[in-house]
């Protein structure tokens, strides 16, 4: 069955990236279209820590993690895991990943993702206070710990590159530290605190609220999975899975975690690998946390929102087929509440979603090879942080404009 409906652009993904891409079009003038399988900010979106981490510019393959590999893949509820069964997939990723902590390829990543950061923090700031959404912003910094001099001196080089792009931060202990963050363990030597590190009130609330300004300026939603997309000199069509087609002048691809499975029907094959992240939100009265605190020895954050207080992180290299495995989100719980003595881990609900990730550390943001078709995925743990630059970025191309930032490092047909 083909309908009749035409489309100026349509965007597939109600995450954050599809939001904000549609926000920046509508804002534009055109007339947007936004499809997804369950609703606008419901799947991975809904879930994440609620950081704006425009400091976070470090490769996810840099030195540091490389060399931490061994030891967390060794435990099954560490920071990163990798189900056995699921390896053998997954070792042209990791070669890749391997590849690209690199010196030249790390260095790459790292300048491409400090000038990501630049645009996102200020395409952010602008879209907050052009949707009425800025009172959602919260600007405390954040507190990173580490259990041990040697955890400490581990992360100097990291910051020393932050340094070099002029990213403030300073390193604390003591009474400076439980200033910042009362009722620490005493485990923790020290600590390194950035003052410009911000974070959102609940990331599905703000992603509702700026849909909200898109629907007031125009944008539409359509409820319906999609089964694949096509491309010609005339358009893209979208076939949902009951049939229907719906036609359109532009498309948008935004469907985070799923995206490379339609870029691949276009001729565009993207090595995409799933982070499933998992957490678990306690009542806002579990604890009293001042800011968002991050363990990266132990790959998560403990973030307090509005809605509650977020215990989650880290990685599970799985895909999207496997079954979540709450034994992780139970395990950083546990870790919590000994490094929060006091915290009242009662409550809670879990939950885990899919970060799509790229081997290098840096989203796919461009044309495909089919025309009239664009990529707005892969961003890893970073897609709130450059949603609103991402949706800078395709406004740019859907217009054809002179991108806001050196398209390059992003390119699809980079691998």
């Amino acid at each position: 069955m083909t309908s009749d409906i035409s489309i100026d652009i349509a965007v597939i993904g109600g995450g954050i990236i599809g939001i904000c891409a549609a926000a920046l079009l509508t804002e534009a003038g055109r007339g947007v279209t936004v499809f997804d399988r369950t609703g606008i900010c419901e799947e991975t979106s809904s879930g994440n820590a609620a950081a704006f981490a425009f400091s976070d510019v470090l490769p996810l393959a840099h030195k540091g993690m490389i060399r931490q590999l061994p030891k967390w893949l060794a435990d099954p509820l560490g920071p990163l895991t990798i189900p056995p069964a699921y390896l053998p997939k997954l070792l042209p990723w990791l070669f890749r990943f391997w590849r690209a902590g690199a010196g030249k390829h790390y260095e790459a990543s790292l300048a491409a993702q400090v000038g990501m950061m630049k645009l996102a923090e200020a395409e952010w700031m602008g879209l907050l206070d052009r949707s009425g959404t800025k009172p959602m912003l919260r600007e405390e910094g954040s507190l990173e710990l580490y259990g041990s001099e040697a955890e400490f001196r581990a992360s100097l080089s990291g910051w020393a590159a932050r340094e070099r792009f002029g990213i403030g931060f300073r390193h604390v202990e003591g009474e400076e530290m439980a200033a910042l963050q009362p009722g620490l363990s005493s485990r923790f030597v020290k600590g390194t605190f950035v003052p410009s590190w911000k974070t959102v009130a609940d990331p599905q609330l703000l992603g509702k609220a700026v849909w909200a300004y898109a629907e007031r300026l125009g944008a539409r939603f359509e409820h319906g999975r999609i089964d694949r997309a096509e491309a010609g000199a005339d358009g893209a069509t979208i076939v949902l899975a009951d049939g229907t087609r719906r036609k359109a002048r532009r498309l948008v691809i935004a469907a985070g975690a799923w995206s490379h499975l339609l870029a691949r029907n276009l001729g565009d094959r993207i090595p995409l690998e799933t982070e499933r992240g998992y957490n678990t939100t306690l009542p806002a009265s579990a604890f009293d946390v001042k800011r968002q605190l991050i363990f990266s020895g132990h790959g998560f954050v403990i973030t307090p929102l509005q809605t509650g207080l977020r215990v989650g992180g880290a990685v599970e290299l799985g895909g999207i087929e496997r079954p979540p495995n709450f034994q992780r989100s139970k395990a950083m719980l546990e870790k919590a509440k000994r490094f929060l003595p006091g915290l009242d881990p009662s409550g809670g609900r879990e939950w885990m979603g899919f970060r799509p990730s790229l081997p290098d550390s840096l989203p796919v943001i461009g044309a495909a090879r089919a025309p009239n078709v664009f990529y707005a995925f892969g961003h890893g743990h970073l897609g709130l942080t450059q949603a609103a630059a991402t949706g800078r970025l395709i406004r740019d191309l859907v217009l054809g404009q002179a991108p806001s930032l050196d398209l390059a490092p992003f390119r699809p047909q980079r691998f």
